[in-house]
C-alpha cells in the first residue's frame, strides 16, 4: 500500500470516528432541547471590566429590528457622545426602535452630581414607561449599571419594576460595569466581560467603529 493510500485509509477512519461522535452529541443535544419548551421575557445583565457590553446589547437591538420586534434604547451616562449606534438607529429605524438619551456625559466630565442624578432619574422614568408598555418587547438600558453604582437610582426600585411590572414576554438588557448584587440575583442571564488586553493601555484612544 502506497503512502497516499495509507493516508487516505487513516482519513476515512477518522471521518467514521468523527461521524459517530457527532451522532452521539446530536442525540444528546436533541434530547436536551426537547425539554426546553418554555418561553419568557428575560432580564439580562452585561457587566464586567471588559469591552463589549453595550456592543452586545446593540447587536440584539439589530436582531429585534430584523425580526420585526418593537424595541427601545434608553442610554444613560453617555449623553454627549454621538455614537454610531445612536446615529444609525435615529437615521434609519426611528419607527422600529425608540432611542432615548438620558445624561449629559460621563460623571467625570459633568462633575455635577445633582445634574447627573436628575438626568438618570429622568431616564429611569422613561425606562419604566417603556418596560410597562406591552407593545415594546425589547428594551436596552445602556450603562444603567453606572447610574446604579453611584446610587443615582434606587436599586430596589429598579429590581422591583423588573420583577413585578415587566410584562411576561418583554426582554430587558442592562449594561455597564459593576452590576449590583441585587440586580445579578434578579437576572435570568448574566454575562461578565473579562479584560485581557486593551489598546487604551498602550496609549491608543477610543476610535470610531470600535468604541463608539
Amino acid at each position: 500500500m502506497s503512502e497516499r493510500e495509507e493516508q487516505s485509509k487513516i482519513e476515512i477512519e477518522r471521518n467514521k470516528t468523527h461521524n459517530k461522535k457527532m451522532q452521539k452529541i446530536k442525540a444528546a443535544r436533541d434530547k436536551l432541547m426537547a425539554t426546553k419548551t418554555e418561553e419568557k421575557g428575560l432580564i439580562m445583565v452585561h457587566t464586567g471590566p471588559g469591552k463589549g457590553k453595550s456592543s452586545s446589547g446593540f447587536g440584539m437591538i439589530m436582531r429585534c429590528i430584523a425580526h420585526g420586534i418593537p424595541c427601545a434604547v434608553v442610554q444613560f451616562i453617555k449623553g454627549t457622545w454621538r455614537t454610531g449606534e445612536r446615529d444609525f438607529l435615529e437615521k434609519n429605524y426611528q419607527k422600529e426602535c425608540l432611542f432615548i438619551v438620558s445624561g449629559e456625559g460621563f460623571t467625570w466630565e459633568t462633575q455635577d452630581r445633582e445634574r447627573d442624578i436628575a438626568a438618570a432619574q429622568a431616564g429611569w422614568e422613561k425606562a419604566k414607561e417603556l418596560i410597562r408598555n406591552p407593545d415594546i418587547k425589547f428594551i436596552l438600558l445602556d450603562e444603567i449599571n453606572i447610574a446604579l453604582r453611584y446610587d443615582y437610582l434606587d436599586i430596589d426600585e429598579v429590581v422591583d419594576v423588573l420583577l413585578h411590572e415587566k410584562p411576561l414576554m418583554t426582554h430587558v438588557v442592562l449594561t455597564g460595569r459593576n452590576a449590583k448584587d441585587e440586580l445579578i440575583e434578579a437576572a435570568d442571564l448574566v454575562t461578565e466581560m473579562s479584560l485581557i488586553k486593551h489598546p487604551f493601555r498602550d496609549g491608543i484612544k477610543a476610535q470610531k467603529g470600535i468604541e463608539f
